[in-house]
């Protein structure tokens, strides 16, 4: 029987960075630190697509569609993109499926760790950095088609209010004003979300457009999955406020994309933004 005691790097005062230890102790267990084959291997793996983000007075919004692609063929249709970073946060993963949720995984242990270490949780910022971090670390993989390109929104409690950053594949990080998307159907959901955000749109609201920009991906992109009513498959919608973050319930989400449905039997093209002759168009 071996030494049950823990190794002595694990009782010594460690860094706050949980990545950095890791990368220190055990730096082939970190995702961007393994061997693939040479050449494009982007086809070879299930692919996420489209995630979205809107916020609004009092908090953020934040919502991924389900579908994962390989090449041209349906990977899987109930695959879930949108995952709590810590209480006040959530990133939403576009890309390589599988290194994607292992980088949320090491991204929500980083936070987890930092706030075992220090006491306190890190600032908005300093969230938004250490993902940015984890991202340049799979700077080698993605450059082989394996990218991972997140988005990543929370509520900021010094600020009090809700926060949307993307990122590109190298870690550069751009904070977004009021929306974003990311994935391959963003374009559709950035030019649905124009029409329909407005500043004072209440939680509710702000769902319903963004399940409309994801209706309105998915009509055009054939990689983003629309809501599936035949086996009830919603969007997965992450509400932050200042109370914390939380999960839609099923039955909400199928209640707010069954309403979009049925507008959309009457109006293919989804509701129109209000037109003005001068002035502010909201």
């Amino acid at each position: 029987m071996g030494d049950p005691r823990l190794p002595a790097a694990f009782l010594q005062p460690g860094m706050s960075s949980f990545s950095d230890f890791l990368a220190e102790q055990a730096p082939d267990l970190l995702p961007g630190r393994r061997a693939v084959p040479q050449g494009h291997a982007g086809d070879l793996a299930p692919h996420g697509t489209t995630i979205v983000a809107a916020t609004f007075p009092g908090g953020v919004v934040m919502a991924g569609d389900r579908r994962a692609t390989m090449g041209n063929i349906i990977a899987q249709r109930d695959i879930e993109k949108v995952f709590p970073a810590d209480e006040y946060s959530a990133v939403g993963i576009a890309g390589t499926a599988g290194l994607a949720v292992e980088m949320v995984r090491l991204f929500q242990t980083e936070l987890e760790h930092y706030e075992k270490i220090e006491g306190t949780t890190l600032s908005m910022d300093g969230k938004a950095n250490r993902l940015a971090t984890l991202i340049r670390s799979n700077l080698g993989m993605a450059m082989q088609g394996l990218a991972v390109v997140p988005l990543f929104a929370g509520f900021d409690l010094t600020s009090d209010q809700g926060r949307i950053f993307s990122y590109d594949v190298t870690g550069g990080r751009y904070e977004e004003t009021a929306f974003h998307s990311v994935g391959s159907g963003s374009l559709f959901a950035r030019g649905s979300l124009k029409k329909l955000y407005r500043e004072d749109l209440d939680a509710t609201g702000c769902v319903t457009a963004v399940v409309q920009a994801l209706y309105d991906a998915a009509d055009d992109d054939s990689a983003t999955g629309g809501p599936d009513l035949t086996r009830r498959i919603f969007p997965v919608v992450q509400v932050i406020t200042a109370d914390g973050g939380r999960r839609l319930p099923d039955t909400e989400v199928a209640a707010i994309a069954d309403a979009v449905i049925a507008g959309r039997m009457t109006r293919p093209d989804g509701p129109a933004a209000p037109l003005t002759t001068g002035g502010d168009a909201r």
